[in-house]
């Protein structure tokens, strides 16, 4: 089982590895070509909006309500019944988006006042991020029904697709930064029409996949249909449960208004960076292990459910603690060699490496919480996670107040890290109380094995890396030697773990001992 699981999360991986890297060429042109300014700001404040729908659909909320029900029609019910549930919540689904986006683009003054308040004592800006959202929120009908058809794949355990789907985010924001921004009065407009178009030719790629398994749905509107109730009842509570830290990310985005012109750009780019490990690792492991766990569930092998999420908790740590080492310690190395060029200054790596360093500090903890929701959305139970989704943010919120006087934008990344480590461990210590997730024998070993081998990587970066380098460096130059120090760190990493005894076997469900 837990080979199965590897290599589904490496294919889910891989293909979110081309999307991320194509990511970090899309920021590093968008910071070559329009800096960090008022301009700037209003874009990233309006594509928070879009890109905060697309992980809470894309990554979250729908596929934890959607998939457990779709696995009970796809094991128990005929193929017949499995069609006319997903032609039901398509028609259904694609009514109640249509209706939220024409919502959204009128009430988008008010939107861009309540998450950017700052921004209302500019009035260009304001009007910039509100002519912006007007033209992204449409990425909310789009990326959902994307999210729908890349559930139903999963489910057939066919990855691949969704996984590759949002390269072309990054594609269509890249095309039309470089040919359609010079032919625009505000240039900066074009990176909002590259989101909308994504959003279509997101859509349109998963159809041929439908085709071949013969689910493409032929939507019928139908409120009172059982399956969709229910999936309905379980995604309004998901929506808040899996997304507390893309919440908590949208309330530093509305105190960082307020703060320095560059603060939402600074966490912005720091968000990029912590959000590439979390994107391969927490979204292939999010996406592989919650069909495996409601297959568990439904065949009631409470053996299996436990060892799954076992096998995941164990690959968060053993990938979770050194990229959170590489991005604290590398913090500024790697901002100056992606986005140090032209209009991104000496001083905006300086920053923005402060709130990367305090997004890194919680790198574990979102981690956990893509794996550890799952456990209770995979047993259709979203009212929990929503209850320690609520308590998190109470205490996010909390820490923002006491940590932005004096860090500023830095102290607002710092409390949504420590929101999500209370959020995590709330969810770890229920399922231990209800014994649902029982661990496997060989943690203590496993942990130290980790830990020490974490302690030496930590020791040889702080110790040969001088962050003040990389400012006289030609890009070239950055590159070169943050790759050197990169793989320094990891074979170090390795090599601890392989010399203490480590071996692929200790990941693995079925021989977790020592």
């Amino acid at each position: 089982m837990s080979r199965r699981l590897f290599k589904s999360t490496v294919v889910v991986g891989s293909m979110t590895l081309i999307s991320r890297l194509l990511g970090f060429v899309r920021d590093m042109l968008i910071a070559r070509l329009f800096g960090v300014d008022l301009a700037t700001d209003a874009f990233f404040v309006a594509f928070k909006v879009p890109n905060f729908l697309r992980r809470l659909f894309a990554e979250g909320a729908f596929a934890h309500a959607f998939v457990p029900v779709l696995t009970d029609y796809k094991e128990q019910g005929s193929k017949a019944a499995l069609k006319l549930f997903i032609d039901k919540t398509a028609g259904t689904l694609a009514v109640c988006l249509l209706l939220m986006s024409l919502a959204g683009i009128v009430l988008a003054p008010v939107l861009i006042l309540l998450l950017a308040p700052g921004f209302s004592w500019q009035g260009t800006q304001h009007d910039l991020s509100v002519l912006m959202l007007q033209i992204t929120f449409p990425y909310l009908l789009f990326i959902s029904l994307t999210a729908f058809a890349g559930s139903i794949l999963n489910a057939h355990s066919k990855f691949a697709i969704p996984a590759l789907t949002p390269v072309f985010l990054n594609i269509c924001m890249i095309g039309t930064a470089i040919w359609l921004a010079p032919l625009m009065t505000t240039p900066v407009v074009a990176l909002a029409w590259g989101v909308f178009i994504a959003g279509i030719v997101q859509m349109l790629f998963q159809i041929p996949a439908l085709y071949n398994l013969g689910l493409l749905p032929r939507p019928r509107i139908d409120f009172k249909d059982a399956g969709v109730k229910r999936v309905i009842g379980l995604m309004l509570p998901a929506m808040f449960s899996v997304s507390v830290t893309q919440i908590n990310l949208l309330l530093d985005t509305l105190i960082a208004s307020f703060l320095t012109v560059g603060s939402v750009s600074w966490l912005y780019y720091s968000d990029r960076l912590v959000e590439f490990p979390l994107g391969i690792l927490g979204l292939a492991l999010g996406t592989v292990i919650l069909p495996s766990l409601a297959n568990n569930y439904a065949a009631e092998d409470n053996v299996a459910f436990s060892h799954s999420l076992d096998w995941g908790l164990r690959l968060v740590l053993l990938v979770g603690m050194p990229a959170t080492i590489g991005l604290f310690v590398l913090a500024e190395p790697m901002l100056s060699t992606l986005f140090q060029y032209n209009e991104f200054t000496v001083n905006d790596v300086h920053l923005a490496g402060q709130s990367l360093k305090a997004y890194a500090v919680g790198l574990l903890g979102y981690l956990l919480i893509k794996v550890l929701v799952p456990a209770f959305t995979a047993r259709q139970d979203v009212k929990t996670p929503v209850r320690y989704g609520i308590y998190a943010m109470i205490i996010s919120l909390a820490l923002n107040v006491a940590l932005v006087f004096p860090l500023a934008h830095a102290g607002l990344a710092l409390a949504t890290s420590l929101g999500a480590f209370f959020n995590a461990a709330l969810l770890l210590k229920k399922l231990l109380k209800d014994k649902v997730y029982q661990p496997a024998t060989g943690w203590l070993l496993f942990f130290s094995r980790v830990l020490l081998a974490s302690a030496a990587m930590t020791a040889a970066l702080y110790y040969w890396v001088d962050a003040s380098w990389w400012a006289a460096w030609s890009s070239t130059e950055r590159v070169i030697h943050l790759l050197k120090w990169i793989v320094i760190g990891m074979t170090i990493y390795i090599a601890t773990l392989l010399l203490t005894g480590l071996k692929p076997r200790h990941l693995t469900v079925s021989n977790s001992k020592p």
